[in-house]
């Protein structure tokens, strides 16, 4: 380029940001850490900030876990004569600014979803569990839903729009 010669700027046209992954794996507690962390990787291009991030880790976590916990308990596998872990599904998609969470399992299910989801709720309180997991989902996603039928497992739905001021950073 010449001296005093203008550069032009190039007009970028922005397209539909979009983006989708699906992974399987075995329904045991050491995976929920492997759910969380890819959950957030897969935000990056989001250009996240660090409490997006960890609301989506968070909010996936509680959901891995109460598979993990309750759709695969021991009665449910041993009823079922199913040997082995049973499997967790996750699907993440990114559509423009929203990012969309499906947990999913072909556990036990879900008998009564409103109890369930009430904050302390659990049904297994010989494991100590505080039952708030539901209440974390509600708490740092901006939409959940839970479909589940028993005997045939829950799907967990979960969205959050990214770069989003909360209105507590509003106030302030």
């Amino acid at each position: 380029m010449k001296t005093g010669q203008k550069m032009e700027k190039k007009k970028i046209k922005r397209t539909s940001q979009r983006n989708e992954m699906e992974i399987t794996f075995d329904a045991l507690s050491v995976n929920e850490s492997f759910a969380r962390v890819t959950a957030g990787a897969f935000v990056a291009p989001l250009d996240p900030t660090m409490e997006e991030i960890s609301d989506i880790k968070t909010a996936v976590s509680e959901a891995v876990t109460n598979s993990v916990i309750h759709g695969y308990d021991d009665e449910f596998m041993k009823s079922n004569q199913i040997e082995g872990p049973g499997k967790i599904y996750m699907h993440c998609l990114i559509e423009e600014d929203v990012l969309h969470i499906e947990v999913r399992d072909t556990g036990k299910g879900i008998e009564n979803i409103e109890q369930a989801m009430e904050p302390l709720y659990t049904s297994r309180p010989d494991m100590e569990r505080s039952g708030m997991g539901f209440s974390f989902m509600e708490a740092f996603m901006d939409d959940l839903e839970v479909i589940s039928k028993p005997g045939c497992g829950t799907v967990i739905l979960m969205k959050k729009k990214m770069g989003v001021t909360s209105w507590i950073e509003q106030e302030e």
